[in-house]
């Protein structure tokens, strides 16, 4: 493990609530590595016990971990998964010149789809031109003509709803028409799956959402409320934002907030695991490594899966 190059991203992956910071910077600090977020939310400012940033838990045994990703823009600013690839990209060169490790840790499926992906993605505005000249054709024309530009389209859903048949036209026509596609910089990676009982996954959310209440996650929401941000803004930072800002305004009782938030976490940790799930249908080979595990013996495990990398 003391090999300088071509050592592989680790890639850290599970359902919120699975302990994945707190693993990955153990394996940081075992690896000397350095972590990035995979998050679509803890790329803000402010939005801290919401997104779960937890960032105390970046300090091990009096040490400072480093992290990326996280606090990189401000709450009223657009950061998406695009700006994500080429920002990570752009890290991953640099600590790999380094010599560092890279530990990437997430569970925004989006997010690590594009830190993984073999090439750049290919950010296609709306074509309303485009649009408009197609506007004309039935469900079944635009399934035709889809699959004429693109012969090898598996997403049944994009070949039967109209708004998805015309954004997949779009992008198809759009990589037709570009240059060569920009290759990913990593060469290789390695993923771990932290796996946990759903019924325990379940009793950890609710045990992790009621203490986030209690460090003051809904003075959070009124903070970023009274800084300027909507209601409406809020709802589009995700569950924990939406649901307290719906309360905060008057929608939903303590109550109601509490449950239907607790329920929206639990189906999300589900689609997580759907997602998860589909990675591995299209190839991706995910080491699952029990939750419930401790540290010691989850580092183990990882660092024997290195060790027969060969590094």
């Amino acid at each position: 493990m003391h090999q300088e190059q071509n050592k592989p991203l680790i890639t850290i992956l599970g359902p919120t609530a699975s302990g994945k910071t707190a693993f990955a910077v153990a394996l940081a600090s075992k690896l000397n590595g350095e972590i990035v977020s995979a998050d679509s939310r803890q790329v803000y400012q402010g939005l801290d016990l919401g997104s779960g940033k937890d960032l105390d838990e970046y300090r091990l045994n009096g040490q400072q971990i480093p992290y990326h990703l996280i606090d990189v823009v401000k709450a009223e600013e657009n950061y998406d998964v695009y700006r994500f690839q080429d920002d990570f990209f752009d890290l991953y060169r640099k600590l790999e010149k380094e010599g560092k490790w890279v530990i990437l840790c997430g569970g925004s499926g989006l997010y690590l789809q594009a830190a993984l992906a073999s090439e750049k993605m290919l950010e296609v505005p709306k074509n309303e031109k485009l649009r408009t000249s197609l506007a004309s054709l039935s469900q079944a024309e635009l399934a035709s003509y889809l699959l004429k530009l693109k012969a090898d389209q598996h997403n049944t859903t994009d070949l039967q709803d109209r708004e998805r048949s015309l954004r997949a036209i779009e992008i198809a026509l759009a990589q037709k028409e570009s240059p060569k596609p920009v290759r990913s910089p990593i060469s290789n990676y390695l993923l771990f799956g932290l796996k946990i009982e759903r019924s325990k996954l379940r009793e950890r959310i609710e045990e992790r959402l009621k203490a986030r209440f209690e460090q003051g996650m809904i003075e959070e929401v009124e903070g970023l409320m009274k800084g300027g941000l909507s209601a409406e803004k809020l709802h589009y930072f995700g569950l924990e934002y939406r649901y307290i800002a719906a309360h905060l305004i008057g929608e939903l009782n303590y109550t109601e907030m509490f449950e239907q938030l607790l329920q929206a976490i639990r189906k999300f940790a589900k689609k997580q695991e759907t997602w998860f799930r589909r990675m591995e249908r299209k190839g991706a080979q995910i080491h699952w490594i029990d939750a419930d595990k401790t540290q010691a013996e989850k580092l183990k495990l990882i660092l024997e899966k290195i060790e027969q990398h060969g590094l």
